[in-house]
């Protein structure tokens, strides 16, 4: 029987659950910044991108699940977060793109899926926009693609408890522990900014793509979720219901269920 986490009180006083032992990890140098990888498992490989302000062992339920189902999984802390580094400037999704690419030609992958949630997503289409030829699928969890797309912010107890745990987590990964202020206005003033896909960005999209949206996320609107799967040739919608824009932690089991499915589908096409 699946374990709820839905007011994240697990997750801020423990974390996501502790990862497995990896194949291989280490760091990348790469334009101004050291960006920490992981990989696990074997198979078709996937590449995991956490959120604004988390790191990859935010992404400690998927893990397990994706190597048992056969999967070559690969987490990457993004730039400035977690163990890895960063330069003075600006935080942008293309910069955090060309990261990724940097990591899968340090690990010889020619062609990736990629699971993106929140700020991880933005960066996912963006790197399928620089080199489509290396994206086998997107995986576009709780994100938006222009200004439009976002909700008002209003903080509530559960972004609160995840807040206070990527606190927790920077203090003790960070090469800077002691700037997550900083961190977290530079991050705040890129997803204030950033994307801005237009309709026409979007339908020039060619990699299959799921559009997944959580019932209740406090940050993205569900008009706006639609409108991407309308806009994205040939995208498919899936409406997560019961959870919010932290469905990877509230109910892992369903959150992995529509991951696979998503992976079933894209892999049987290659």
């Amino acid at each position: 029987m699946e374990t709820y986490d839905d007011d994240l009180r697990r997750f801020e006083a423990q974390g996501a659950m502790s990862l497995p032992v990896a194949n291989h990890q280490g760091y990348v140098e790469q334009d101004g910044a050291r960006i920490w990888y992981a990989a696990y498992g074997a198979g078709q490989p996937v590449i995991l991108l956490h959120g604004g302000l988390g790191h990859g062992g935010n992404w400690g339920y998927q893990v397990p699940t994706l190597m048992d189902s056969g999967y070559h999984v690969v987490l990457i802390d993004s730039r400035g977060h977690g163990r890895s580094t960063r330069d003075a400037r600006p935080y942008s999704y293309e910069l955090m793109a060309s990261d990724v690419l940097a990591v899968m030609d340090e690990l010889h992958l020619e062609k990736v899926a990629l699971v993106g949630w929140s700020d991880g997503a933005c960066t996912a289409l963006v790197i399928e926009s620089m080199a489509p030829e290396r994206v086998a699928g997107v995986f576009f969890f709780a994100c938006n693609m222009d200004p439009s797309g976002t909700k008002e912010f209003a903080m509530t107890p559960v972004i609160q408890r995840c807040f206070d745990r990527h606190v927790k987590d920077y203090a003790q990964l960070s090469a800077t522990p002691g700037m997550f202020g900083e961190f977290s206005d530079a991050v705040g003033l890129m997803q204030r900014t950033q994307p801005d896909y237009s309709a026409q960005d979007l339908a020039g999209i060619r990699v299959p793509v799921a559009i997944v949206h959580s019932e209740h996320d406090q940050f993205i609107k569900l008009e706006h979720a639609e409108y991407l799967a309308r806009s994205i040739p040939n995208a498919e919608f899936v409406s997560l219901p019961g959870v919010s824009h932290f469905a990877p932690l509230q109910r892992p089991d369903q959150f992995n269920n529509a991951v696979l499915s998503f992976l079933g589908k894209i892999f049987k096409r290659i």
